[in-house]
């Protein structure tokens, strides 16, 4: 059996890029704060613009797309990443790709020098967050709404973060029994 990989994907990518996102838009919308008639309507230039402003991971199974999560520089906090828009394809959900994408993410920070790693998770989504503390992500004290439209309804995420070591080979493997407790969130 052929295995998952996963691959940065550079900005000639983007059209690849643009027919998964567009996917996660429409099959999970609440997922994401973009809608999908915002960003269909959008050009290439848009899109290649994105693809340079984080980096976007993409798993695939015989060179069919699986999944995609970004990574990306932490606002106002030095040597900080983020993980964000994971998105794994309803079919292939509880097979891991999840993992293997925040493992590649993980292992990506490390190479970029990032000293820690945030993941935000609505406070009202248990699997989230014991998905992210599977890979040792800690939650902290910070808060957000979960989307600029849920105010008014005062849905909200917490803050998730994970110490990074200095090397690619210490990044936490939730299926290699690695992701052991570690101490608190560093801010």
């Amino acid at each position: 059996m052929t295995e998952v990989t996963v691959r940065v994907l550079g900005e000639s990518d983007w059209p690849l890029y643009r027919k998964v996102r567009l996917s996660a838009l429409e099959e999970s919308p609440k997922s994401f704060t973009a809608s999908l008639a915002d960003e269909t309507s959008e050009d290439e230039q848009f899109w290649r613009d994105r693809m340079n402003r984080s980096h976007r991971l993409l798993a695939e199974l015989d060179q069919q797309p699986q999944g995609t999560v970004s990574l990306g520089r932490y606002p106002d906090k030095p040597a900080s990443g983020e993980v964000f828009g994971l998105y794994v394809f309803p079919e292939v959900r509880g097979r891991g790709v999840s993992s293997q994408l925040v493992e590649a993410a993980a292992a990506l920070a490390v190479e970029e020098g990032y000293q820690q790693l945030f993941y935000w998770a609505g406070v009202d989504n248990p699997r989230a967050i014991g998905f992210a503390m599977s890979f040792g992500f800690r939650l902290t004290g910070s808060r957000r709404p979960a989307h600029d439209s849920d105010l008014d309804l005062g849905e909200e995420e917490i803050a998730m973060v994970l110490p990074l070591m200095n090397d690619a080979s210490s990044v936490p493997n939730p299926t290699s029994g690695h992701a052991a407790p570690r101490e608190g969130p560093q801010q």
